[in-house]
């Protein structure tokens, strides 16, 4: 049970960050949420939902097949970390957003997970972070493992959703000091997980407990 709790908590922080965070794939859903409407920005959102299960699939066989797993699985958490720092820092930053809109046919579903696909953010996460996150719940159950997965997928989601709908009915919101503030928020918990990457990273490679 506490090893699920963990997972959904590290799911739910990260998948907000990821979400709220400006990148190509906010910046779309905000673009089609102005020129086409909130149902459009939505369909962007949805896109990790198509694109990121194959990403994560393709990660998961990837770490399980390498030789020196606890070591190499150490590595990949010390690189984890750093990733989180980035991550951590870019959210800081992220005090607001800088809208630009552009012209072009909907198809919004297809734009995402084009975009969403070909980004190299969505791969450095789950083979650097999510992955070995997924595991090591695996290790305690299952249900753990698959939580932190589903927890992301959520929020994330949830939270390009809740950018839609802001940019369809206030655009105020997205550029006011609430949202500076709850970028900082998530950014100091992204700085304690990757305290934690950092830590179980040296106890796999050291083989402490």
């Amino acid at each position: 049970m506490e090893a699920t709790l963990t997972s959904l908590g590290a799911g739910i922080v990260f998948g907000l960050s990821a979400g709220f965070s400006p990148g190509p794939l906010l910046m779309l859903v905000i673009s089609q949420t102005i020129r086409h409407g909130i149902r459009e920005g939505a369909r962007v959102a949805l896109s990790p939902l198509v694109t990121d299960l194959p990403i994560i699939l393709l990660s998961l066989a990837f770490i399980t097949r390498l030789t020196g797993f606890n070591s190499m699985l150490g590595i990949i958490s010390l690189a984890g970390g750093v990733v989180v720092i980035t991550l951590a820092r870019e959210t800081w930053r992220s005090v607001s957003l800088d809208i630009a809109v552009s012209d072009g046919a909907p198809n919004s579903l297809g734009k995402g997970a084009l975009v969403n696909l070909l980004s190299p953010h969505p791969w450095l996460f789950w083979l650097t972070v999510g992955a070995p996150f997924i595991l090591k719940g695996h290790q305690a159950s299952p249900v753990a493992g698959a939580s932190f997965a589903a927890a992301f997928l959520f929020c994330l989601v949830g939270a390009k959703i809740l950018v839609a709908i802001a940019a369809g009915k206030s655009r105020h919101l997205l550029t006011g000091g609430a949202y500076g503030w709850a970028m900082r928020l998530l950014a100091l918990l992204l700085l304690a997980y990757a305290f934690m990457l950092f830590r179980d990273g040296l106890m796999l490679l050291t083989g402490s407990r």
